[in-house]
């Protein structure tokens, strides 16, 4: 049985960091994965950022609560999940996503959490499992299901080659350029048909 494995920043909205760095004037802020490979990295400089900044939690949920998905991206779900099963796998946070699930008729959601202190500051995170998308394609094969996997950032390309089927979506010409074994699209029905075109064992 197949199911459908896909990040959400990117691919279904737009990168939230990205968005709050427009709002608050810190360019700093545009950096995500698919800049730095090493998440945890990332996301420790975020932080330090934030601090700097005296920006907490509530800063954040205000420029999220003002977030759309992608054109086509809710339209693009309700179709694919007529069909089979889909999960989100984010690298994001309870915190930050569930606003926007709601927007997308509240797919299954798999990500991280934040440490929030009293004051509202983000004073760290905790990530869910060791190599999240990875672990959890892993897991989901473990117990008889075949992935096909989309995303558009280097932390996405390892739950892509372990999957059945895996395909770039919205992604940069670098990760396109040196991925050239893995089919890159940009609308949400040339991924829609690809996904579709996948073969289900059952």
């Amino acid at each position: 049985m197949n199911i459908v494995c896909l990040d959400m920043e990117g691919v279904l909205v737009p990168e939230i960091w990205i968005e709050f760095s427009k709002k608050t004037g810190i360019p700093e802020l545009t950096r995500t994965t698919r800049d730095e490979p090493d998440y945890d990295k990332l996301m420790h400089w975020r932080l330090g950022i934030l601090r700097e900044h005296g920006l907490g939690l509530k800063e954040i949920q205000d420029v999220i609560a003002q977030i759309d998905p992608l054109p086509g991206a809710k339209e693009f779900l309700d179709e694919l999940r007529k069909d089979m099963q889909v999960i989100i796998i984010s690298d994001t946070f309870t915190q930050f996503a569930m606003p926007l699930m709601a927007k997308l008729g509240y797919p299954a959601l798999f990500c991280n959490s934040l440490i929030v202190g009293e004051d509202g500051m983000i004073e760290d995170f905790k990530m869910r499992i060791t190599d999240s998308k990875l672990s959890t394609v892993r897991a989901l094969q473990s117990i008889g299901f075949d992935t096909i996997a989309s995303g558009d950032s280097y932390n996405d390309l390892a739950m892509i080659k372990a999957s059945k089927a895996g395909f770039l979506f919205k992604s940069t010409e670098k990760i396109i350029a040196d991925n050239p074994d893995i089919p890159a699209f940009e609308e949400f029905d040339e991924l829609l048909a690809a996904i579709r075109a996948v073969p289900d064992s059952n």
